[in-house]
């Protein structure tokens, strides 16, 4: 059964392109726009404390947290409050996103080389300049390492949002009765596909970030 839905899903793909790519924008659209605000809360707060050298527990109770808190719950809850659409799975994707990206925020700045720190105070540089010049740019791997993983994660979760008025290639996973099996798995393989394509992105942005920051002979 399993193999006959797959030969359905190559067969439902070249039948309904124009419906996948609408609704594989729809759930980019979605998976983006959590990761941009997830983004805005979570960078700024983990360069502060990893710069600081506070807020361990903050970071580890946050990452703890998130792998904890069940999707479906957090939209059902948001559900109650923003009603069923888009902004509700947005902001359900946000709380799951912003774990991965504090956390890991806060070991890239925090577990910069104290020594290069010390020698760019000694140099006269502010503790802003020390943040923005020395430790971002050392700690960039780590912190891409920290967005791919939310990526991934929300990427795929947003194909709940089809089941929650969100629309996106879940909006097809949860009506086999119109699609058809063929058109649930196909429309998992354009997730997969999606989340594929943006982490082998961001592992080339970390790649270049890691050999940008690797030392020269």
């Amino acid at each position: 059964m399993v193999a006959s839905a797959f030969v359905d899903a190559f067969r439902f793909m070249p039948n309904h392109v124009s419906l996948l790519l609408d609704k594989a924008g729809e759930t980019a659209e979605l998976a983006f726009a959590a990761l941009a605000i997830a983004l805005l809360v979570a960078l700024p707060l983990g360069l502060w404390l990893g710069h600081r050298h506070r807020g361990l527990l903050l970071a580890l109770g946050v990452s703890s947290l998130g792998r904890s808190l069940p999707s479906v719950a957090l939209i059902g809850l948001g559900i109650g409050i923003l009603g069923v659409g888009f902004w509700n799975n947005t902001v359900a994707l946000v709380v799951l996103a912003i774990p991965p990206i504090l956390t890991n925020t806060y070991f890239a700045v925090e577990g910069v080389d104290r020594d290069a720190v010390e020698a760019a105070r000694g140099m006269g540089l502010t503790e802003a300049q020390i943040l923005t010049r020395i430790e971002l740019p050392l700690g960039l791997p780590l912190l891409l390492a920290g967005l791919r993983i939310a990526a991934v994660f929300v990427i795929a979760t947003a194909t709940i949002a089809g089941i929650f008025g969100g629309g996106g290639l879940g909006d097809i996973m949860a009506r086999q009765i119109t699609y058809g099996l063929g058109g649930v798995f196909a429309a998992a393989l354009w997730v997969a596909g999606l989340a594929l394509l943006t982490a082998a992105a961001l592992a080339l942005a970390q790649r270049a970030a890691s050999r940008r920051m690797a030392p020269r002979t």
